[in-house]
């Protein structure tokens, strides 16, 4: 099998160019990259275009957790969290070197306006904890005092402060998680390509038949034969639409814009997770997110309709979230010049859909009187006037109810998603949200499988994709601490030092053996540009088996030093720009465009702009 890198370029493109394929898909973020995998373990032939890089449009810029849903609960939306929190234990299974549980702070304040009061609160992480299936375990939830609160995080203000509650949620690597499945569906059989964007189709009788393809590095034209095509481009998902020229589609997406700051960890040090209202009475919640020393915070959420391939942040967006932050953590006093890096990204949201995670959703709520029966009998229980079991059953009863109310459609298979096909041909699968891309995808290869039997008479089996590891995740999920050891350790046998070998362990897990295989050769770069062997390592691994082409791939999709390691990034990339033109034997012409790239990206993410 060829290894998954640039300098195979061509060969898959001429496979592109020659073969037929039964489905191609359009988009490789994490919709795209689910499909894919799933496509490709259940028999289709299958190819997939990115246009940027994968990950690149939305899918390395979220908030980085497989994030638990509690939010919906205000509203006792019970379906949402039920479907959020399986698929996040399905996302644990399944790519279990990259989620990691990180339980969750939420302080509550005596202000108008707020999401939650300490009895809802309780309420609702009980719920949450039985939906999670974590109630009985080292994760359940804990409902905090004000002193304890105080205790945990010192910083927090105080004025008001009534009490916490900690609930269990989950650290995620967006965009290891999309490249992880990318990996697995090329293994699998999958042609994939980045750099290659979708202009158009051929049709015949009606259907398309074929995707018109421009390669965005040469400029070459070309078409890529197919029984099917699926749309999952996220915000894009409304342009592609607009280039079947057999249907007039209405306008679907209605993406909004989230924007993050990270600052240095001695100037805002939180413990852990923290998930705040804003104090600004406008429905919202703020995160304070701990991560390689360093602290991060957002998110905004608000309407967007420029660039989708540059959203960026803007004053107004610093403004905002530098007064709802300093005002929790009133000795921070955090201001520009302490900003390090940003990031800013597009939530894909259907249009008239309000099911974000950061403002609630109002679809699926119960109503007045079962709400009050079920936050009675969970106050009832807290005072010993009833048994557990008595809750257990009503809360089955009503989650039995919410989840049926669903058409079983396939635009139904996750709350916020929408699979459709047009009278070309064309899928379309938008919306939803990341902790639910394998079900988004489930239910589109349903839908696929069932159409391509009728096209081709063939037998097709739809991979059991609730246990199907993503690359790097063939290990026991139940014992993630001892794998990465064992990994680490055949890194520490190889001559890495073991700090080293269990950070590059964590990063590519099961795929720890590839790794090493480039490790002579990692040695002889990290001599000849003054390089440490363990960056070398990676670097030549993701130029071999993850497609990159340029720093920026490296930087800021493959590795986190983009955004946590910004100094470290500054001291090497340099030297990591050199081997990639050297292993990839780039143009001059090349490098040049690939140089300018990475300065343009370093300036907009360190808001150089703003601060000048």
């Amino acid at each position: 099998m060829t290894n998954f890198s640039f300098k195979a370029r061509n060969e898959i493109k001429d496979k592109l160019k020659s073969e037929d394929y039964e489905l191609v898909i359009i988009g490789g973020g994490i919709t795209g990259a689910g499909v894919a995998i799933q496509a490709a373990a259940s028999g289709i032939k299958t190819a997939l275009i990115e246009m940027q890089d994968f990950s690149e449009g939305t899918s390395s810029r979220s908030t980085k957790l497989v994030h638990g849903g509690i939010r919906y609960l205000k509203q006792f939306d019970i379906e949402v969290v039920a479907d959020t929190v399986t698929e996040r234990a399905v996302v644990q299974q399944i790519a279990p070197h990259i989620p990691q549980p990180d339980p969750m702070l939420m302080p509550l304040y005596d202000e108008e306006g707020v999401t939650f009061n300490p009895f809802r609160l309780q309420v609702a992480m009980d719920l949450y904890d039985s939906l999670a299936g974590v109630k009985d375990s080292k994760f359940a939830n804990k409902m905090l005092t004000r002193e304890e609160v105080i205790n945990l995080q010192p910083g927090i203000m105080q004025e008001g402060l009534l009490c916490g509650g900690l609930y269990l949620d989950f650290y995620n690597n967006d965009s290891r998680l999309t490249i992880e499945n990318i990996k697995q569906a090329q293994t699998d059989g999958a042609d994939i390509l980045s750099h290659v964007k979708a202009t158009g189709f051929d049709y015949t009788d009606g259907k398309i038949s074929a995707v018109q393809v421009e390669d965005t590095l040469t400029g070459e034209e070309f078409a890529i034969k197919t029984q099917l095509v699926i749309n999952t481009t996220g915000p894009w998902s409304d342009t592609i639409r607009e280039m079947d020229e057999a249907v007039d589609y209405p306008t679907q997406m209605r993406p909004t814009k989230g924007v993050h700051f990270v600052i240095d960890n001695s100037k805002l040090k939180v413990g852990q997770p923290t998930y705040f209202d804003t104090g600004e009475q406008d429905g919202r919640m703020v995160f304070v997110i701990p991560r390689e020393n360093k602290t991060y915070f957002g998110t905004t959420d608000t309407d967007y309709d420029g660039d989708f391939e540059n959203p960026v942040a803007t004053q107004e967006d610093l403004d905002y979230l530098l007064t709802v932050v300093n005002r929790r953590f009133p000795d921070a006093n955090i201001t520009l010049d302490d900003i390090e890096t940003s990031w800013a990204g597009l939530r894909p949201l259907i249009d008239g859909n309000n099911a974000s995670d950061y403002n609630g959703g109002d679809s699926g709520r119960l109503s007045n009187q079962t709400f009050d029966q079920l936050a009675n009998a969970f106050n009832q229980y807290n005072n010993g006037q009833t048994d557990r079991d008595t809750v257990e059953d009503l809360l089955a009863d009503v989650q039995s109810n919410t989840s049926e109310r669903g058409d079983g459609s396939p635009s139904s298979v996750s709350r916020g998603s929408d699979l459709s096909v047009g009278e070309s041909g064309l899928i379309t699968l938008a919306g939803g949200k990341i902790t639910d891309y394998r079900k988004m995808a489930e239910g589109a290869l349903k839908a696929i499988i069932s159409r391509l039997q009728e096209l081709t008479g063939k037998n097709y089996t739809l991979v059991k994709s609730k246990t199907y590891p993503v690359s790097g995740g063939q290990f026991d999920p139940t014992r993630v601490e001892e794998a990465i050891d064992t990994f680490a350790n055949l890194g520490v046998s190889r001559g890495l030092k073991y700090s080293e070998a269990k950070r590059l362990a964590k990063v590519y897990g099961s795929n720890m053996t590839n790794v090493l295989r480039y490790l002579p050769d990692a040695e002889a770069y990290a001599e000849k540009y003054d390089l440490p062997v363990s960056i070398a390592l990676g670097l030549v691994y993701a130029l071999e088996e993850e497609m990159v082409y340029s720093p920026l791939d490296f930087f800021e999709r493959r590795t986190t030093f983009l955004l946590f390691q910004f100094d470290r990034m500054l001291e090497v990339k340099d030297a990591v720009s050199k081997i990639i033109a050297e292993h990839l034997d780039l143009s001059d012409e090349e490098v040049a465009k690939q140089a300018d790239e990475l300065a343009a990206q370093i300036k907009e993410t360190s808001l150089a702009d703003l601060k000048n």
